[in-house]
């Protein structure tokens, strides 16, 4: 039995000039990016490499469409490296591309076809929220589904993790709050995990308690304070996917993908509808184990009794970004049914890793009580 893995070697630079010194990109380098972060930070520099922009594919969360057209261009290319420098979809977007073959995106999301890995990856985030430099997991829209998947091996572990701090420094506030609570979530949700042990909790627990500190600083100080804290928060989003990646997430990632595949709302805000409403389910039905233990660490790091950790967890983040009624995305009461079949039908291997396995009756609760 695997115990714990952690793949990609993992740098850290000050400034992206080290970056480049060290990685000596050429002409065979395939680099997928954000516009906007490549033209701030690395246009600048003299790069030899074949240089692609997510906006090209489409906006929003990866779609199987979108990476079946980034594939092309890179076969296309002849290049055998990979860098991606962006977000978690950037980062879930190239994953695809290591992959040997010319399946479609859909089919290898689906396991319709063998993974083997043909490509090195180097995963170089610019946000401090979906840990994907550190994670075997990839998540993008399945059209032909009407939800997101997951796929999860090992074929698709980055070989290298970079972390910049100073990349994060433009991150809109709000989509830096996103963020940092999805990497939360992470944490959290694979702490509770039975897949979890002593390894990928010590990952977890650290995470937590480096987020709510930051998240706590901010509350006293003000939302600019965060950019004194770029390492920490970018280091916490990494720790938080070296644990999931290992341990993996539940129901709070599994409920979130017809809200992001229907409404497209993105990764973290839409798991951040879920979060405190999943885990006050967990508690009512199997308190105690491995859950008061989170609850207790979640509880310290607040500074706050255990008793009133909900409460107190929900007032925390609210302040950092205010979460929205499920409505106001745009769903309507009818589909509080179909979600939860989807989710059903379609997120097996997230609900199997939840800390307490929800039937639909109980989802269809949760959606309703957030409706």
């Amino acid at each position: 039995m695997k115990y714990f893995q952690h793949k990609p070697l993992l740098h850290k630079f000050s400034h992206v000039d080290e970056f480049l010194k060290e990685f000596s990109l050429t002409k065979e380098d395939f680099i997928l990016a954000s516009r906007s972060t490549w033209k701030r930070w690395f246009a600048p520099f003299e790069v030899s490499a074949v240089v692609h922009f997510k906006d090209e594919y489409g906006r929003g969360e990866p779609t199987d469409s979108m990476i079946d057209g980034l594939r092309a261009d890179f076969l296309a290319s002849g290049c055998t490296r990979i860098f991606a420098i962006g977000g978690g979809a950037v980062i879930d977007m190239a994953k695809i591309l290591v992959l040997d073959g010319t399946a479609s995106a859909s089919d290898y999301y689906q396991r319709k076809v063998p993974l083997s890995k043909a490509h090195t990856l180097v995963a170089v985030p610019t946000t401090c929220g979906s840990g994907s430099e550190a994670s075997n997991v990839s998540i993008a829209e399945i059209a032909s589904l009407g939800t997101k998947l997951g796929l999860a091996d090992d074929t698709i572990y980055a070989d290298d993790a970079v972390l910049i701090p100073e990349l994060l420094s433009d991150l809109p506030y709000e989509f830096f709050a996103s963020s940092a609570i999805d990497a939360l979530i992470h944490a959290m949700e694979s702490f509770v995990s039975p897949r979890a042990n002593l390894y990928t909790r010590m990952f977890s627990t650290q995470a937590i308690r480096m987020i709510i500190s930051g998240f706590l600083q901010m509350e006293a100080e003000g939302p600019d304070v965060r950019l004194q804290l770029l390492d920490e928060f970018l280091t916490a989003s990494n720790m938080a996917g070296i644990a999931f990646g290992n341990a993996g997430t539940g129901a709070v990632h599994a409920m979130s993908y017809p809200l992001s595949g229907v409404y497209h709302v993105t990764h973290g805000e839409a798991n951040y509808q879920f979060l405190v409403a999943v885990f006050r389910a967990y508690s009512e039905a199997a308190p105690g184990g491995v859950l008061t233990e989170l609850e207790q660490i979640t509880a310290d790091a607040l500074g706050c009794a255990k008793e009133n950790l909900y409460p107190r967890l929900e007032e925390l983040l609210s302040r950092m970004i205010p979460r929205k009624a499920l409505h106001e995305y745009g769903m309507k009461e009818e589909e509080i049914r179909t979600f939860a079949e989807s989710v059903q039908a379609t997120q097996g291997r997230l609900l199997g890793q939840s800390y307490v396995r929800f039937d639909t009756e109980k989802m269809m609760k949760i959606y309703q009580d957030l409706y």
